[in-house]
């Protein structure tokens, strides 16, 4: 099988430090095997480097000084540090080295929430940060099958086996519950495990933290530091919702969207999700988003993304960059007026806006009368990424 190729551009000769965050199993560590062959690597999950640099970080220092003297470093090379949140301390030697050897280094992880709990040193600013997703559909070309995605999911190991409900059992099992819990982020377990699957059926709709509180039997602040977790290791983030100079009364709580619509469907005891279900719609809407973010993210757009919605139910899925875009993800292949009703309502309160765009399946694409973009997942996938879509 021909290998496929991220989109995301690291460079090939460092001048800098970087981060390089990144939910389990996107592929940050095939990524950089990949890219920087030959440098020098220490991977934190084996349990004796694990140990060694956790009693004693400043080996890390010693290690590489005596290396530097006996001519066996390729400076020119960036050491790579993978799992760097599992010995937050290495990040005082890091510095050293960065600032009185001029070594350049790759600091990948899962998640900055234990480097940033425990005050560990951040460089100083110094590092650049890059973020590394699941596939996105761009990257899949002719191997892309939305059906496919919105089941299994965007993580690469998920989405190319056949047996991608094993590996999400697996997932969720194995790291979702067990490994926070072990890293110590949350102490009561079971009240976390319940909060997963109420969180998941929560996916990119606006969260009732009572609501998910009474049902998992802890408080509304617990659920608020849950979702917190789940933002901060990656699995999540909220939408929040636009509220610039608004006309009429809008609501104003976030919206909460998983970063994988596969582990979605596992947390919620979903089966196949078919065309025409309302799962189905909630999950494009997910991949949407999911597109959205990386194209964003790996392009250095810095875009704004927020959703609108008033408190008579009238909604628009995205808004981006302050009223650049406003687009409505619509899984259907039958875009009628009813769909178009929210654009429509939109523009009362923000005539500036530039381009309303509905994503839907249709295989035709088409522009409304009043200049509605109604475009198919192909063409919003190849529009989106040749930085066309403001056409």
């Amino acid at each position: 099988m021909k290998k496929i190729e991220r989109i995301l551009k690291l460079p090939k000769q460092l001048k800098e430090s970087f981060f390089f965050w990144g939910p389990r199993q996107a592929g940050k560590s095939s990524l950089l095997k990949e890219l920087y062959p030959d440098s020098y690597y220490i991977d934190l999950l084996m349990t004796s480097e694990y140990l060694k640099y956790l009693e004693k970080p400043w080996l890390l220092r010693e290690e590489l000084l005596i290396l530097i003297e006996n001519k066996n470093l390729n400076l020119h090379k960036p050491i790579i540090i993978d799992e760097i949140q599992r010995v937050p301390l290495l990040l005082d030697e890091v510095h050293w080295l960065i600032e009185n050897k001029g070594l350049k280094f790759i600091l990948c992880g899962s998640s900055a929430r234990k480097v940033k709990r425990s005050h560990a040193n951040m460089l100083g600013g110094r590092a650049l940060c890059y973020e590394l997703f699941g596939f996105s559909a761009f990257e899949l070309k002719n191997k892309f099958n939305l059906i496919k995605m919105l089941n299994c999911g965007y993580l690469p190991r998920h989405y190319l086996s056949s047996e991608s409900i094993i590996l999400l059992e697996s997932y969720v099992k194995n790291y979702l519950k067990e490994e926070i819990i072990n890293e110590a982020i949350i102490r009561r377990v079971p009240s976390f495990s319940n909060f997963l699957t109420a969180a998941s059926l929560s996916d990119t709709e606006v969260v009732n933290f009572t609501n998910i509180a009474r049902d998992c039997g802890v408080s509304a602040n617990t659920v608020k530091e849950y979702f917190q977790i789940l933002e901060d290791t990656l699995l999540g983030r909220f939408i929040p919702s636009y509220t610039k100079r608004p006309k009429r009364r809008i609501i104003q709580a976030p919206k909460f969207y998983f970063f994988d619509v596969g582990v979605v469907n596992f947390l919620a005891k979903r089966k196949s999700i078919e065309v025409g279900s309302e799962l189905f719609g909630k999950a494009f809407e997910n991949w949407v988003l999911h597109e959205l973010s990386l194209y964003n993210s790996y392009n250095k757009k810095f875009w704004d993304i927020t959703y609108w919605r008033l408190t008579s139910g009238a909604e628009v899925d995205f808004i981006v960059n302050d009223m650049e875009y406003a687009i409505e993800a619509k899984a259907s292949s039958n875009i009628h007026e009813n769909h178009l009703k929210n654009l429509r309502e939109i523009v009362k309160d923000y005539s500036n806006i530039k381009k309303r765009i509905v994503v839907s399946l249709v295989e035709t694409d088409r522009i409304t009368s009043d200049k509605i973009h109604i475009i198919g997942v192909k063409s919003f996938i190849e529009k989106l990424w040749m930085g066309k879509l403001c056409l």
